[in-house]
């Protein structure tokens, strides 16, 4: 039995979860801030607030990208392609980059659960980078070899 589609589930799934949770987090943020009547180094609270809120709907929106990409592979069950690639990829590097920063910031849990995105979704690629090869003994279904030259007959056997 093939991972590769359970992963692509879990990873579209995840994805769409840190997507709700980023851009809810954000507009908290920015409610709470929006509800102060202080500033911070000079800052408008009103600016702030505005900030926080689209900033949590771009992410949002991006990891809900992410996760769509992630469906899309897990429904139809081929690698992703072109901008879809790119995508995973650099939601790769955010949740390393991400990892890297909530250590010291909120903590070890953190931590983990952005290693264990950037883990899912590295699988997700690496997974569906592989190359499917015929098991030993077998022959492909065209009749060509794995680099795609024709594959020869085995030799007639010889009687003396």
């Amino acid at each position: 039995m093939s991972v590769r589609r359970p992963v692509a589930w879990v990873v579209a799934v995840v994805l769409f979860v840190e997507a709700v949770g980023v851009a809810a987090l954000n507009w908290f943020l920015a409610v709470v801030v929006d509800r102060q009547d202080m500033s911070l180094a000079g800052l408008d609270p009103d600016m702030m607030s505005l900030s926080s809120k689209i900033g949590g709907v771009v992410f949002g929106l991006y990891f809900a990208l992410c996760g769509l990409v992630a469906l899309l592979v897990a429904v139809r069950d081929r690698a992703p392609a072109g901008v879809g690639r790119i995508l995973l990829i650099s939601a790769a590097v955010v949740h390393g980059l991400l990892g890297a920063f909530t250590w010291g910031l909120v903590g070890p849990g953190a931590f983990v659960f952005m290693i264990v995105v950037l883990g899912l979704i590295v699988l997700l690629l690496m997974t569906y980078d592989a190359r499917e090869e015929p098991a030993a003994g077998q022959r492909p279904e065209d009749g060509k070899g794995g680099d795609g030259s024709p594959v020869s007959p085995p030799p007639a056997p010889t009687t003396p």
